[in-house]
């Protein structure tokens, strides 16, 4: 079940909530019982575990602002 966040504009708090996707755009009220909340933007992270260093990612070399190669 896809998880939401919201931001309470009461308090300030940040909080989630489970719910089907059929109910994402719904109000949630916050756990000090603010009605006042809005839904926040989410990222989702996708990696994969292909070749590369652990975890996933792809082995880069160098360094620095361009690689190494200048110096800096």
């Amino acid at each position: 079940m896809p998880r939401y966040e919201f931001r309470c504009r009461a308090c300030g708090d940040t909080f989630e909530v489970n719910r089907p996707m059929a109910q994402a755009g719904e109000p949630a009220p916050c756990p000090w019982g603010h009605t006042d909340t809005v839904k926040l933007l989410s990222t989702v992270a996708v990696t994969s575990r292909g070749a590369g260093a652990a975890g996933g990612a792809p082995a880069v070399g160098g360094g620095g602002c361009c690689g190494g190669a200048c110096g800096c």
